[in-house]
């Protein structure tokens, strides 16, 4: 499998991570100027990080996390988490994501019933930042160096022995569990999932805060107030932002109308979807389909399957 480097992701991500027998998934992702945020999000599989350089800042289940080159982080399934460097920082992380069925999370042994299944439903609570600092640190990064070994060479066997050492990393850490979140924290997660899972299903059509805030049971202004303080962004630049990048995808699928891409994504004035996209991708759209074709004409001349 290819080492990957992670897309921008919105809301519950439907990213296929690995194959049906092998669920697991490596990615290098480079933080910049140009790239500086992963969105928040949440997926069904966990996640293994290792920030190999830069300063960046992680939330995860609406919990910040100021974290530095060697910090190890743990995401367990279902957590909302996002990933942002500040302006003028970068950073690099090499992260596995891997689903908690490849440990054996739907079967019905002691190990699954008393400890991976809590872990899925949110009821066992492990820690998420790893520091140098952090007792259990020296072990966990060895075994992380282990992973990235086996994961490249792939010699005979090694999907059994990525197997057990997530499992050792998931032990090490049970040493150090914490209590899980409060009611408070989970209503707001559980509110926050709702509202970007609405979205991503309605972003095309035209969506009010009002729309939005009925959703949680709040006012208007409290749900702003709410999105804001949990987003770091307000509701409409987060439906802007997914509706720019849900044209990337078009445009990349090989769509050229910008017209009908601007439509097609819920922006229905085509000045403002130009103003948009240059502003977040430094390009005009026209220019940005130019850079696709040219790349994939050189791709197929380098290649040999493009008569010259």
């Amino acid at each position: 499998m290819k080492k990957l480097h992670s897309p921008a992701l919105e809301q519950r991500e439907n990213a296929k991570h690995g194959e049906a027998f092998f669920p697991m998934q490596k990615y290098i992702t480079g933080f910049s100027s140009d790239y500086p945020a992963v969105t928040t999000h949440w997926h069904e599989e966990a996640e293994l990080t290792l920030i190999t350089s830069g300063h960046c800042l992680y939330q995860i289940n609406l919990i910040d996390y100021e974290v530095n080159e060697g910090d190890i982080l743990f995401v367990p399934p279902l957590l909302l988490h996002s990933i942002a460097i500040d302006p003028g920082e970068a950073a690099i992380s090499e992260t596995y994501v891997f689903h908690m069925n490849f440990l054996g999370g739907n079967s019905t042994d002691v190990c699954s019933t008393r400890y991976l299944t809590p872990l899925i439903n949110q009821e066992l609570a492990l820690p998420c930042l790893i520091t140098p600092a952090h007792p259990v640190y020296g072990s966990l990064r060895k075994i992380f160096g282990q992973i990235t070994s086996l994961y490249d060479e792939k010699i005979i066997g090694y999907e059994l022995a990525l197997k057990s050492l997530f499992l050792q990393a998931i032990f090490l850490l049970l040493q150090y569990s914490e209590k899980t979140p409060s009611s408070n924290a989970k209503a707001s997660s559980d509110k926050l999932k709702q509202v970007l899972d609405y979205i991503e299903l309605h972003y095309a059509d035209s969506i009010s805060v009002s729309e939005l805030a009925k959703l949680c049971y709040f006012s208007d202004y409290h749900f702003m107030r709410f999105f804001k303080r949990h987003m770091n962004m307000t509701c409409v630049e987060y439906i802007n932002n997914m509706r720019l990048e849900k044209a990337v995808e078009l445009f990349k699928e090989g769509e050229s109308s910008i017209l009908d891409v601007s439509l097609s994504v819920g922006f229905h004035n085509l000045s403002y979807f130009h103003r948009a996209f240059k502003k977040k991708y430094h390009v005009t759209p026209l220019t940005f389909i130019n850079e696709i074709k040219r790349d994939r004409f050189l791709d197929s001349v380098s290649r040999g399957t493009c008569p010259l």
